[in-house]
């Protein structure tokens, strides 16, 4: 553990989730794959969709809905919807198949496997502070295991702007009933974890990804308040 800044009392702890809490690398990969496998055999004229198509259809998206980046779960139904109706389903089919293509989506999306030490680590810090889970993804932490430990969680869209906007921050102090001071955020990214959380007014820990380095990593804007490299190393805050 190392400190850049000098940390203040901590009235509670909040997590992003992916690759945060647990390598969500292979999960987006299989993930995807299946996505992708659904879609081609949900009618014969899907077939040749590739993902190449699905990320051009997703561009298109966000040019004629510029903020619907801030709710990935939203912008992947209308790029699925998008592509239903260039195959030449009608407007009720496409939503259809779209909500299908979802719900198939999010059940890949669950099954990840999380190491023994979160389960470890929250379980102990969950016993000194309330913990919460802040996500600009769709994880569902209590579909794989994780949802006990967390008093609520908040995600990119239904709850605010993606991190680093503030909206899930203040929403999370709001909704603690304490002062956005007091809280710790952890997460890997130093733009959306780190430097949203200091500029919202949270102190900030990074847990750094395998072989990084603060002083030599391009996306470093502010300094975290804590440095680890395991999650196991936040339980020597207690």
């Amino acid at each position: 553990m190392r400190f850049y800044r000098s940390p203040g009392p901590i009235s509670a702890i909040t997590f992003d989730l992916d690759d945060t809490l647990y390598d969500n690398r292979p999960v987006i990969q299989r993930t995807e794959q299946e996505a992708l496998a659904f879609v081609q055999s949900y009618h014969p004229a899907l077939r040749t969709l590739q993902n190449a198509d699905l990320q051009r259809l997703r561009q298109a998206v966000r040019e004629a809905e510029p903020e619907i980046y801030h709710d990935v779960t939203r912008w992947r139904h209308r790029a699925v919807e998008r592509a239903m109706l260039n195959a030449g389903l009608s407007a009720e089919e496409a939503v259809a198949g779209a909500n299908a293509a979802m719900m198939n989506f999010a059940k890949w999306r669950s099954r990840v496997d999380v190491p023994q030490e979160t389960h470890d680590t929250l379980k102990a810090l969950a016993k000194k502070w309330p913990l919460v889970a802040i996500t600009n993804g769709n994880a569902q932490p209590e579909l794989f295991g994780l949802g006990d430990y967390f008093e609520f969680v908040l995600r990119a869209g239904p709850d605010g702007r993606s991190k680093p906007f503030s909206d899930m921050y203040f929403l999370a102090a709001e909704k603690l009933n304490v002062p956005i001071g007091e809280i710790l955020h952890v997460g890997d990214d130093l733009t959306t974890d780190v430097a949203g959380a200091i500029r919202s007014g949270l102190q900030a820990c990074w847990i750094k990804p395998e072989n990084a380095d603060l002083m030599h990593t391009v996306d470093s804007r502010l300094l975290p308040h804590i440095e680890i490299s395991q999650l196991a190393s936040l339980t020597s805050l207690i």
